[in-house]
């Protein structure tokens, strides 16, 4: 590290963190950064909320990975709690500025009957689960029943039905979590329903995860609930091609997708568990130049053993910080964060989903970071920011008390290396080790690196 430098520390070492890491180093050659994370690995949403088949967009992980330790001026410090054990406060004083980039790990709920019973889940919980999350690797899902609901039809709707859906020799070449491929192995579910309550048009799924279902072919997609929209309410013209391209498929598998538009989820029923969820159907109407759904009298019972809501992620407040309840993010202007006055908070700043909400791709948050990175080094540069006069020494000693199993970057390559190990004995691009105390086992090992 340079010593001298002005130094800045990130939170979340997720795709937001990991673009506004490297975006500092190569913008100014002045500065240190530390990244900061919970857990002790690097990723974020990347390594726990892809798709365990989508190896592709997990890449970005090591190739920024790369880019910041190829500085010489970066530090990783994982299973650090910024926020708990270590505050807002001790963070801020030691670094000349802080950039939050903790993304959304909560989720939204239907608020409708029946959403508590057993076999009723959120989606960050399931997507967890199948991910290796450490925080979600316990969990246990009822995969007895024939069907199951997911309510939502974004891209994470379509990645849950597809990881129901596919057999479990596909899944066995990705690096899905061993408890999860073991238990769908033992699956009996055939038909995965994806509730979306407007049409096609209004579908939060992308194209390109669209065209993934077109060109698969170990189960078959039904496209139903659509009516004819009025001009006003026509969308994207590829989707609602390959939709129709779906349409007009013959059925030949054992197993489907039914993308069902234009329905609502009223309530889950059961005894002790979900067994069932009543839909109502909606119609489409223009209301202020705005398409809603609006209920309508034709519903119906469906049964289902395991319920999925895929309504969108949440943000979490971040101890210490303003905190916006009703949109789930930290305010901000520009990725400045500004308090209960509207004023900046001097040495603050957001990125990500905490920035702008839980909407875009991985991708989009790479400009987001780059004009919250604009900021940090307008204001660093304007004289907006003293420089820091702590000692480095004291912050380490900081983290030594605070953080005693604090996993630097080594340790993280120790976990990844030993990951991949695993994998390559199996015939597997990776096995993910779900366990805090695993990875921390892993993370202090002797390294030993795979050929």
């Amino acid at each position: 590290m340079m010593h001298g430098a002005r130094k800045i520390a990130v939170v979340g070492a997720g795709p937001s963190g990991l673009y506004a890491t490297a975006e500092l180093l190569r913008r100014d050659g002045g500065v240190n950064v530390a990244l900061f994370d919970r857990l002790p690995v690097i990723g974020g949403l990347a390594r726990f909320g892809v798709s365990p088949d989508h190896a592709q967009r997990r890449r970005m992980i090591a190739v920024y990975d790369r880019l910041a330790v190829a500085s010489g001026r970066f530090d990783f410090h994982g299973h650090v709690d910024i926020g708990g054990a270590l505050t807002h406060d001790m963070l801020r004083r030691h670094h000349d500025a802080v950039i939050y980039a903790a993304g959304a790990s909560s989720d939204r709920q239907l608020g409708i009957a029946g959403e508590t019973l057993p076999g009723s889940h959120a989606a960050t919980e399931f997507v967890g689960w199948y991910n290796a999350h450490p925080d979600h690797a316990h969990r246990q899902y009822r995969f007895d029943h024939e069907r199951a609901v997911v309510v939502g039809n974004g891209n994470v709707a379509l990645d849950i039905a597809r990881m129901l859906l596919l057999d479990p020799r596909t899944l066995r070449k990705t690096d899905i979590a061993d408890h999860a491929l073991q238990a769908l192995a033992g699956s009996r579910i055939r038909e995965v329903v994806v509730l979306g309550r407007r049409g096609p048009a209004q579908a939060a799924f992308t194209a390109p995860e669209l065209l993934e279902l077109c060109e698969q072919d170990e189960f078959d997609v039904i496209v139903e609930g659509v009516e004819a929209p009025p001009a006003a309410m026509n969308g994207d013209a590829l989707r609602l091609q390959l939709l129709d391209e779906l349409r007009r498929r013959p059925a030949r598998h054992e197993k489907r997708l039914r993308l069902r538009f234009q329905a609502s989820p009223t309530e889950i029923l059961g005894d002790g568990a979900v067994n069932a969820v009543r839909i109502v159907d909606n119609e489409l109407v223009l209301r202020d130049g705005v398409v809603v759904a609006q209920a309508t009298t034709r519903s119906e019972i469906i049964e289902a053993g395991l319920v999925l809501r895929s309504i969108g992620y949440r943000g979490v407040p971040m101890p210490g910080l303003p905190f916006d309840a009703a949109a789930g993010v930290i305010p901000n202007r520009d990725g400045r964060v500004i308090g209960d006055d509207a004023a900046p908070l001097a040495g603050v700043y957001v990125t990500g989903w905490l920035k702008r909400g839980p909407r875009g791709v991985i991708g989009t948050n790479k400009q987001c970071a780059n004009q919250t990175v604009r900021a940090v080094l307008d204001d660093l540069h304007g004289g907006a920011l003293p420089a820091c006069a702590a000692d480095p020494d004291d912050f380490a000693m900081l983290l030594q008390r605070h953080a005693p199993e604090r996993v630097d970057h080594a340790g993280w390559r120790r976990i990844d290396d030993h990951e991949r190990q695993l994998g390559a004995a199996a015939g597997r691009p990776r096995i993910k080790l779900a366990g805090m105390n695993a990875l921390l086992a892993a993370a202090a090992a002797p390294a030993v690196r795979a050929a």
